[in-house]
């Protein structure tokens, strides 16, 4: 049972990264397009309507939808059942670790929502477009709402980072997971200042 365990947070870990974290990167960098005006964004996100609907929907399934369930699913699973070390690692990776499932839990409500507010809907003949996300976010609470739900992305997939590198074996040494630390932090910033523009931009 504790092998199959170890096979599956590999899996969980893995996933997190490709082809979950790479779809956030991607995802938030297509909608800082926003900040460029309505027409920018639209031509930018029109895109993918060149993709035939079949074949999208292959795509969605297989990159998106599927790791994204299993991940957060199997990830609430962890957040319930993990207890923090606080013997092996510092006060402030307790703390990351604290944050990792907090913001685990939050997302999986969040990407629930934001799905029904945007693929579903498209799925039922309405257009995702610049127009449907400023309206989306003129409720203020809705834009806090937003807002919240990147960071806690941004955080969550930056603090994962340092995880994979280290149950992967990546950085062993107390050196090297420092140096990743400060790497994975600015990352954080960065994508956090894309994601957060991005949603500012259709207000």
């Amino acid at each position: 049972m504790a092998k199959n365990e170890f096979y599956w947070r590999r899996l969980h870990s893995l996933l997190g990264v490709i082809p979950v974290g790479l779809f956030l990167v991607f995802h938030l960098s297509l909608n800082f397009t926003a900040t460029g005006g309505e027409e920018t964004y639209n031509s930018a996100t029109g895109v993918m309507d060149y993709i035939p609907g079949p074949l999208l929907l292959l795509i969605e399934w297989i990159v998106i939808y599927i790791p994204i369930l299993f991940h957060g699913l199997y990830g609430i699973y962890i957040a319930f059942t993990a207890t923090p070390n606080n013997k092996r690692f510092s006060t402030f990776r307790n703390w990351m670790f604290l944050l990792q499932r907090l913001t685990g839990v939050f997302l999986v409500i969040f990407i629930a929502w934001h799905m029904f507010q945007t693929r579903i809907q498209k799925a039922f003949g309405a257009e995702v477009s610049f127009e449907m996300m400023e309206k989306i976010v003129a409720n203020p609470w809705m834009l806090g709402f937003y807002i919240v739900g990147i960071l806690s992305a941004t955080l969550h997939l930056s603090n994962g980072l340092w995880s994979f590198f280290v149950s992967w074996g990546i950085t062993q040494s107390t050196h090297s997971q420092k140096v990743v630390t400060w790497i994975t932090m600015a990352f954080f910033v960065i994508l956090s200042i894309i994601g957060v523009s991005a949603i500012l931009a259709f207000v």
